[in-house]
C-alpha cells in the first residue's frame, strides 16, 4: 500500500473519531494495521566478528527472510558510534521438496568512532526490530605504526600462551595490503604432532595504520596439540604482484614482486595431570551433558512399553572426535537398545563446538520401580585450571504390569464378594444339611471331568508330536494359521515393527497368556528363534541394521519350538484352572 494512501486513510479515521464515531474509527484502524503487523519481516542481525581494534572496519549483516525487493532500512541509529562506509545487497533463492525460501542479506560496512564496548543498536527492518549486538573495540597498537610505510605486511597471533595436551588453541594470521596487489599466494601452516584446521572462511575488512588505509585478510585456525612440549608454528609467507597505475607496463602484467611474512609463534604444552586416572581427558572451555525423554512421575509406563531417551554432550574448545561415546548405565529390570550416535563439529567461531547425540530405547521387563542411575563425566576447565564434573541425576519411575497381564489376573482370580461370604456364614445348619446332596453331585462331576482329562492326556502322550500339533491347530479354528501367514508375509519385508507385531499375534493365537516379546522369547526352546526375536527387538527399538544371517521366514517356518516346561499347551485355549496335570 502506498504511504500517501495509508496516511490519507488514517487522517479520515481521526476525523471520524472527532465527529463521534470513535468506535468505528478504532475498528477501522485495527483492520488497516493488522495486515502490516502480519507481514512483518523475519530479520536477524549478525557481525562478522565481535572484537576489533580502533581504525578497523566491521560488517553488519542483516538477514531478511523473504525480503526480496525490500528497500534499504534506516541506518541513522548507527551513526552515533559508527561511520557508515558503504553497503551491499545479495539474495539467495532455494527450493527444497517443493518449498520455496528466499533470503535477502544487506551488508553494512562500519568503522567505530571510538574504543570501548559499543552496542550496535536495534534497527527497524521491514516492520521488525533486530536484536542489539555488542562489539568490543580496543585501542590501536602503537607498535604497529612501524609497519605503516609498507604496502604489504603480516601479523600472527597464538592464544593462549600456555596450554594442555588436547586443548584447542586459536591461531590467527592477518595480511595487510595497501594498493593494487594481484596474483597473491598465502602459505598454510604445516606443523607436525598437531591437529590443525581452518575455522570458517576468510574475514575481509579495512584498517588504517599510520594514516594509511589497508585491506585486511584474516584467516583463523584451530590448533589441537597431541603431545606435550614446545609447540612452534613457523613463519608463514605471502607472495604477490603490485601494480603501479602510473606505470604503463603494469597494464601488461609487468608489476613489482612483493612479499611479506608472519612471525613464528611458540607455546608451551603441558601434559595431562598425573593423577587424572583412566577416565577420558577432556580439556574444554565449557561442557554440558543432558538427558531428555524420561517420563514424568504422573505418566503411566507399563511392561513392554519403550521409553525413548536422548542424551546430548556438547563441549566448547573440543572437536567431536575427542568426545567419549555416550551410553546409559545398566538398569535392573530393563533392557537398553542404543541407536547409532550422531556427532558434529561447528567451526564458525574462534572455538570449536563439538557435539554428540545418541538415542536410547529402554524396554521395562517387569513391574516395580525402575531406576536410571546417575551418569557423571569428568572434564578439565582450561580457563580456570580446575577439574569439573558434568552430571545427569538419577531418575526413577514406577512400571505397571502390562495391560494384558492385569486383565488376565482379574479373570483368573475373581474377587469374592464380601456380602456372599457373610450370607454363607450366617446360613443355618438345617439349610447347609439340605445342600449336602448337591455337594456330592458336584464332586462326582469333578471326578468325571478329571477322568476325561486323564484319558485325553494319556491319548495325547501316545500320539506322535506332529499329529498333536496338527490337532491343536485344527482346534484353534484356523486363527493361528491366519496369523502365521500374516507373519510370513511381513517377514519378507523390512518393517521391523510390523514383523514383531505379527509375530506376537501369531504366538498369542497359540498361547494367549503371552503378553510381550520378552515372554515369547522365554517360552521358546530353540536358540535360533530366541536370537531372531532379540535381533528383531534391536531393529524395532534400537534402529540397528538388519543382520544378514537372520532369516525370519526360515527360522519360524516350521512353527514355534515351545518349551515343555513353560505352559506347554498346544490347544490354543487359556487354562481353566490355576494348576496343571502332569
Amino acid at each position: 500500500m502506498d504511504v500517501s494512501v495509508r496516511s490519507s486513510m488514517i487522517a479520515r479515521i481521526k476525523r471520524a473519531a472527532i465527529h463521534g464515531r470513535t468506535l468505528q474509527g478504532f475498528i477501522l484502524l485495527l483492520c488497516l494495521l493488522l495486515p502490516f503487523a502480519a507481514h512483518a519481516a523475519d530479520v536477524q542481525a549478525t557481525l562478522d566478528r565481535t572484537t576489533m581494534q580502533l581504525g578497523e572496519t566491521v560488517t553488519l549483516n542483516l538477514h531478511i527472510k523473504d525480503g526480496t525487493g525490500m528497500a534499504m532500512p534506516d541506518l541513522g541509529p548507527l551513526q552515533q558510534d559508527f561511520d557508515i562506509l558503504g553497503s551491499s545487497q545479495s539474495s539467495d533463492l532455494s527450493i527444497v521438496n517443493g518449498q520455496r525460501s528466499a533470503e535477502l542479506v544487506i551488508g553494512v560496512v562500519l568503522r567505530p568512532r571510538h574504543a570501548g564496548t559499543l552496542v550496535v543498536p536495534s534497527l527497524d527492518v521491514g516492520g521488525a526490530r533486530t536484536a542489539p549486538l555488542q562489539l568490543v573495540v580496543g585501542q590501536a597498537d602503537p607498535a604497529s605504526t612501524a609497519t605503516a610505510d609498507k604496502s604489504v605486511f603480516m601479523e600472527s597471533e597464538l592464544a593462549p600462551q600456555r596450554a594442555w595436551v588436547g586443548q584447542q588453541l586459536s591461531y590467527v594470521v592477518r595480511l595487510y595490503i595497501s594498493g593494487n596487489v594481484t596474483s597473491g599466494t598465502l602459505d598454510a601452516p604445516q606443523v607436525d604432532g598437531v591437529q590443525l584446521d581452518q575455522v570458517g572462511g576468510d574475514l575481509r575488512y579495512d584498517k588504517v595504520r599510520g594514516n594509511r588505509a589497508y585491506r585486511v585478510i584474516e584467516r583463523r585456525y584451530a590448533v589441537v596439540p597431541q603431545h606435550a612440549g614446545t609447540l612452534t608454528i613457523p613463519s608463514l609467507g605471502f607472495r604477490g604482484v603490485a601494480l603501479d597505475p602510473n606505470d604503463p607496463d603494469s597494464f601488461f602484467g609487468a608489476g613489482t614482486q612483493v612479499g611479506a611474512s608472519a612471525p613464528a609463534q611458540t607455546v608451551q604444552v603441558q601434559a595431562a595431570p598425573a593423577d587424572w586416572g583412566s577416565s577420558a581427558w577432556l580439556p574444554a572451555r565449557a561442557l554440558s551433558l543432558s538427558l531428555s525423554g524420561w517420563p514424568d512421575s504422573g505418566t503411566p509406563v507399563r511392561v513392554g512399553q519403550p521409553i525413548n531417551l536422548t542424551m546430548m554432550l556438547s563441549a566448547t574448545g573440543l572437536p567431536a572426535e575427542a568426545l567419549p561415546p555416550l551410553s546409559l548405565p545398566a538398569m535392573a529390570g530393563a533392557t537398553v537398545y542404543p541407536d547409532q550416535p550422531k556427532t558434529a563439529t561447528a567451526n564458525d567461531d574462534a572455538w570449536l563446538q563439538g557435539s554428540s547425540e545418541r538415542k536410547f530405547a529402554v524396554m521395562p521387563e517387569r513391574p516395580g520401580t525402575l531406576t536410571l542411575p546417575a551418569t557423571t563425566l569428568r572434564w578439565f576447565d582450561v580457563t580456570s585450571g580446575q577439574e569439573q564434573t558434568a552430571e545427569i541425576p538419577a531418575h526413577s519411575i514406577t512400571v505397571l504390569p502390562a495391560a494384558g497381564a492385569a486383565a488376565a489376573a482379574s479373570v483368573a482370580a475373581p474377587p469374592v464378594a464380601p456380602a456372599a461370604s457373610a450370607s454363607v456364614a450366617a446360613m443355618p445348619a438345617s439349610a447347609m444339611l439340605q445342600g449336602v446332596p448337591w455337594r456330592w453331585v458336584a464332586l462326582a462331576s469333578l471326578l468325571l471331568w478329571l477322568g476325561t482329562v486323564l484319558a485325553w492326556w494319556l491319548w495325547r502322550r501316545r500320539m506322535p508330536r506332529g499329529a498333536v500339533t496338527a490337532t491343536a491347530k485344527h482346534a484353534s479354528g484356523g486363527d493361528a494359521r491366519q496369523q502365521r501367514q500374516a507373519f510370513l508375509a511381513a517377514a519378507r519385508g523390512d518393517d521391523a515393527a510390523a514383523q514383531l507385531r505379527s509375530l506376537l499375534a501369531w504366538a498369542q493365537a497359540e498361547r494367549p497368556a503371552i503378553r510381550n516379546a520378552g515372554e515369547l522369547e522365554a517360552a521358546l526352546a530353540d536358540a535360533a528363534q530366541r536370537q531372531a526375536i532379540d535381533e528383531l527387538q534391536r531393529r524395532r527399538y534400537g534402529n540397528v541394521a538388519r543382520a544378514a544371517n537372520v532369516d525370519l521366514a526360515a527360522t519360524f517356518g516350521n512353527g514355534f519350538a515351545w518349551r515343555d516346561d513353560v505352559g506347554d499347551r498346544d490347544d490354543g485355549l487359556p487354562p481353566l484352572y490355576p494348576f496343571r496335570l502332569e
